[in-house]
């Protein structure tokens, strides 16, 4: 597909996500209540076990409605997940074939489930978060937190874990479309699980390891899971190559096929 095509089809399918998680947003504005308690209940909780004045606060005369806008798009985010996750997955791979398009059912099946999982595992790793920076407000001292400051913080921790888990299933997807094989994603495994130790110990801001093995180690069984997701399907395609007389994907062709050496 020529460059202008691409960013056709990229405009096209921005435009389509987009819609979606506006449509989501206008359901999230109707959620904003009992979201935004469940967003305060960890330092409402924190502040009740101190016994101490730590609480959101509004400081301008919009903020309050500014703040249900963004919660909004952020559920709108999550609700429509879903829709912009095939959009993600038809912008990759445009070039394949109708049974290949197939599978779209399954990355979709199986990519929203992990995006949200890696959402749940940010908002369960937040009291501890929580916990730990309000810890070091001085005693006696007042901790008012701004609104949105906080929901900023809660928005990149919950993107963030929600995207590093839908990075394995890229992994697949860019493979199907011949971008990524497998012995290019089996010889940087190192890398990843490095990336996926530093992202844990960055993104959650507790002291102890336990939650960071349990962030990092997840993220690490996924990308062993989704190589050999690759490795499987290049072996497929590998064994068609061959039988057509084509080199495998790796540019071996065996003596004995059309063109190769006597």
């Amino acid at each position: 597909m020529p460059l202008r095509a691409h960013l056709v089809e990229l405009r096209h399918r921005l435009f389509l996500a987009v819609l979606g998680i506006l449509v989501g947003a206008v359901i999230g504005w109707f959620l904003y209540t009992p979201v935004f308690q469940a967003l305060q209940s960890p330092i409402l909780e924190v502040a009740k076990q101190r016994d101490a004045l730590i609480t959101l606060n509004f400081p301008g005369l919009a903020a309050s409605f500014d703040m249900q806008i963004k919660v909004s798009f952020f559920l709108g985010v999550l609700i429509s997940s879903p829709w912009w996750i095939y959009q993600l997955w038809a912008f990759i791979t445009p070039g394949l074939t109708r049974k290949e398009r197939g599978y779209a059912f399954g990355f979709v099946g199986v990519a929203v489930p992990l995006f949200l999982t890696g959402a749940y595992l940010a908002w369960w790793a937040l009291p501890n978060a929580v916990r730990l920076l309000t810890g070091f407000t001085p005693s006696g001292a007042a901790n008012f937190i701004d609104a949105q400051v906080y929901l900023g913080f809660v928005m990149r921790l919950m993107l963030a874990f929600g995207l590093a888990f839908l990075l394995p299933v890229v992994m697949v997807a860019l493979n199907f479309a011949g971008i990524g094989t497998a012995a290019m994603w089996r010889r940087s495994w190192r890398w990843a699980v490095m990336a996926a130790f530093v992202f844990a110990a960055v993104m959650t801001p507790t002291p102890d390891a336990i939650t960071m093995l349990m962030v990092a180690l997840p993220i690490c069984g996924l990308y062993f899971l989704a190589l050999l997701v690759c490795e499987l399907h290049d072996r497929r395609v590998n064994k068609q190559r061959l039988a057509n007389g084509l080199p495998t994907l790796d540019g071996y062709l065996p003596d004995d096929a059309p063109g190769g050496t006597a």
